[in-house]
Formats: structure tokens, C-alpha cells, sequence
């Protein structure tokens, strides 16, 4: 009997130290693989900008033609560059946690659900010489099952839609992952953000965008997935407001080159 109590013991006891030196050998893994994996999570994100602004090449250096790209940091509520902060180390969803760092939004423009917003968010412009050709906008908001986020490129005139790209979302399969598919997202360059009032009028419409004067602001929506278009059109609408880029577009298309 004496035996077989040591036996048992000897058991739990070689058990327990094969799991700690499990967990010891886990914990330095994730340790030592979560640089590789914040570099490959950053990778992709320029990758994403570059494809939005139509500049991505499969055999090109994404981190060389990334740093063509002139980022800037934006004060949301002035509009404003903000010269002391660098916008490549800049990550406006996790300064939306930080309350000393961020405001609440409120609820007359929360059509998106986010409740609060960094002060400060980063914008990518590209440039021919000096002139600025397009710039993007990192957007995000409520989907129907996740938080979608992707990048938005403008004109110059801060009005005119180049392209929209979306890197990280759980919608459903089959359904609302079709703003992924490329038929979708061809749909968006040449829409218009605003109205001639200057009133927010981008919108992912049920079913197929009749014909008219406001299919300039219409998108196609998505089979099966009214709610996760109306989560596209929300997430949109908030960072092209007032309380979103607002200011800094209503800049950026006062210093827009205008046709004679």
C-alpha cells in the first residue's frame, strides 16, 4: 500500500512539473514571438494602405514604398497637423482607452457605437511632389458581430472617394465578409462623402442602388447582410463628421487645387 501511495504521488508530482516547465516553455514563446508578431501585424497594415491608395506591388519592399507615404498626426477637433507627435508610432484605437488621451463621443454622433475616440489619429498622404494626391484615413466601428477596421483613401478635395479597404473584422462568412470581395470594394472609387450642403450622404443602401441624383453617394449592399453594410455606412459617416476628420477634410479641401 505504501508503495503504491508513492507511486501515486511520484505521479502527480512528475505531472506537475512537466506542466510548469510546459508553461514556462509557452510563456517564453509567446514573449519572444510577440515582437515578430506586432512587426507582421504593422507589415499588414501597410500593405492594406498601400493597396487602398493603389500603390501595392507583390514584388516591391512594403516597408520602402511605405515610407514614401508622408504620415501625419491629426488634432480630430481642430483639424490641425500636430507636429510633435509621430504618426507611425501612433495607434488612435488603444489612445481611445486611455482617458487622458481621449473623449467621450457624444450620442448625437456615436453612430457607430465606439463611445469614445483618441484626441489625436494618424492620416497617410501621398504626394506628387508637393502637392498632396490622395490621403487615407484609418475608420472603424460597429459591425453586426465585431468591430470592422479599414482605411479610407480621399481625393485631394477631402470629398471624392478613391478607395476602401477593410484589415481586420469577424463578420459572417459568406455574408458580411463580402466587403472583402473586390466586385464590392470596386464599387467605392468616384462616390462622394457630402452633398452640396456639405451634409454627410455616403451610404451602403439595401439592395441595389437605384439610379438618380443619389447614386453618387450609394453603394451596392451586401446579399444577406443589411446589417453589417449599415455598419459600414455608420463607421464612415462618423469619421468624415464633424466629430470625426471632419475639420481636417473641410481643410484639406480649402487648400485642394480648383479647375478654372
Amino acid at each position: 500500500m505504501a508503495e503504491s501511495r508513492d507511486s501515486i504521488s511520484n505521479t502527480f508530482v512528475v505531472a506537475i512539473g512537466v506542466s510548469l516547465i510546459c508553461s514556462v516553455l509557452v510563456s517564453a514563446a509567446a514573449v519572444l514571438l510577440k515582437p515578430r508578431q506586432e512587426r507582421n501585424e504593422t507589415l499588414y497594415r501597410q500593405k492594406i494602405v498601400l493597396e487602398v491608395a493603389g500603390l501595392y506591388e507583390t514584388d516591391a519592399d512594403i516597408e520602402q514604398r511605405f515610407a514614401d507615404i508622408d504620415a501625419r498626426t491629426v488634432d480630430l477637433a481642430s483639424g490641425d497637423y500636430v507636429e510633435s507627435m509621430d504618426a507611425r508610432d501612433l495607434d488612435a484605437v488603444a489612445l481611445s482607452k486611455d482617458p487622458e488621451l481621449s473623449i467621450a463621443i457624444p450620442a448625437e454622433f456615436d453612430v457607430s457605437g465606439l463611445r469614445r475616440r483618441s484626441i489625436y489619429a494618424p492620416v497617410y498622404i501621398v504626394r506628387d511632389g508637393e502637392a498632396i494626391e490622395q490621403v487615407i484615413l484609418p475608420v472603424y466601428g460597429a459591425g453586426l458581430w465585431s468591430t470592422m477596421y479599414g482605411y479610407l483613401a480621399l481625393e485631394a478635395d477631402g470629398a471624392t472617394v478613391r478607395g476602401l479597404r477593410f484589415y481586420e473584422h469577424a463578420e459572417t462568412p459568406g455574408l458580411g465578409d463580402q466587403l472583402e470581395k473586390t466586385d464590392w470594394l470596386a464599387q467605392w472609387p468616384g462616390k462622394q462623402l457630402y452633398d452640396a450642403s456639405g451634409d454627410v450622404r455616403i451610404e451602403v443602401v439595401r439592395g441595389q442602388a437605384p439610379p438618380g441624383a443619389d447614386l453618387q453617394h450609394q453603394v451596392d449592399g451586401m446579399s444577406g447582410a443589411t446589417l453589417t453594410g449599415r455598419g459600414v455606412t455608420n463607421l464612415i459617416r462618423y469619421w468624415v463628421g464633424p466629430h470625426g476628420f471632419g475639420p481636417y477634410l473641410a481643410k484639406l479641401a480649402e487648400e485642394a487645387p480648383r479647375d478654372d
